[in-house]
């Protein structure tokens, strides 16, 4: 039996080819260079956007990205897509608000309960893409309208606010002079990074979005693993939850709209193949901080809002071309 599984895990992380190795690099050089040619026009037009209160906000800004992110990246990695993830957010933060504020529930319990729900609608998500064979995009299109129904209907428009120290600490607090929340950012990301390249989950969730005929044939058990990226992208989402509750020190079931296109673009500028199979959560992380300056630096040098978005569309256009030029074109 444990020979058996050697060889399931062996096959699905087959040798890395030349090929693999350069997507690789390009996954870490690629939003690199592009953060690094940013600061030199920064330098040059803006100089104060190096002064470290201006810096401190972009990275606190990108932290939360950079948590949503590694979720997306193993749900993208296995050939899927998760449009709920800002929905499931909400919702996880106003039941948290609603267990504190309505039934006087302990604040550490109701930060377990908000991770919980998360984790509860990322399972239902995975459990309808796997048991009734929806496309991915039309079942978490469906969880993002749903999700965020449930919360408005809830919430009912109020504004739940003044929370606790605990939650203000993960939003607000310091170690050291460092904000707390990219603390959270990094520990995930450094989580993550092990997750995705040095177990065997991460090895079976590859070769689930590389070839998924073949990882049944290896008997890998792929409706579980598909499962599993959902569950783990709800879970995160319940945690970023908390941490922009303790930031605005308030939540209400309008925020966080647009959250899953700006994760699913920091993964992409990152180098997650939009064909599955192939990631990178370090790329992710970059891609995150990335959107976070472009939306920083066009602040400070006087843009609107429209064109913020303009700009940070026109960086994922190009990451995607530079990405899929060396796809294959057939599955």
């Amino acid at each position: 039996m444990s020979n058996t599984t050697a060889t399931m895990s062996d096959a699905s992380s087959p040798p890395r080819s030349r090929v693999d190795q350069i997507w690789d690099y390009m996954a870490f050089l690629g939003p690199l260079a592009m953060i690094l040619i940013l600061m030199l026009i920064m330098a040059w037009q803006a100089p104060h956007f190096f002064r470290w209160p201006n810096m401190r906000a972009v990275f606190v800004d990108a932290s939360l990205y950079m948590v949503l992110a590694v979720g997306m990246t193993f749900v993208i990695t296995a050939k899927g897509i998760d449009l709920s993830i800002g929905s499931i957010l909400v919702l996880s933060s106003v039941v948290m608000a609603a267990a504190i504020k309505d039934f006087g529930i302990p604040t550490p319990l109701a930060m377990v309960i908000c991770i919980l729900v998360g984790s509860f609608c990322g399972l239902m998500n995975g459990f309808i893409i796997t048991r009734f064979r929806i496309p991915d995009f039309v079942v978490t299109l469906a969880g993002d309208l749903a999700f965020r129904g449930i919360a408005l209907v809830y919430a009912a428009g109020a504004v739940f606010y003044r929370f606790d120290d605990a939650i203000i600490w993960l939003g607000r607090g310091r170690i050291w002079e460092i904000p707390v929340p990219i603390v959270i950012g990094v520990i995930a990301i450094v989580l993550g990074y092990l997750a995705y390249n040095h177990t065997a989950f991460g090895r079976h969730v590859h070769a689930v979005g590389g070839n998924l005929s073949a990882a049944r044939r290896l008997g890998l058990p792929v409706n579980r693993l598909r499962i599993s990226v959902y569950v783990l992208a709800g879970t995160l989402a319940g945690l970023a939850g908390i941490i922009m509750t303790g930031r605005m020190d308030a939540i209400q079931a309008t925020q966080a709209q647009g959250a899953a296109l700006h994760t699913i673009a920091a993964v992409i500028i990152g180098g997650t193949s939009l064909f599955g199979g192939r990631g990178s959560i370090i790329g992710a992380a970059l891609g995150a901080i990335l959107l976070s300056m472009i939306t920083n630096s066009m602040v400070l040098l006087g843009f609107s809002f429209f064109w913020q978005q303009v700009a940070a569309a026109l960086v994922i256009v190009v990451a995607v071309a530079i990405y899929t030029m060396r796809e294959p074109t057939t599955d």
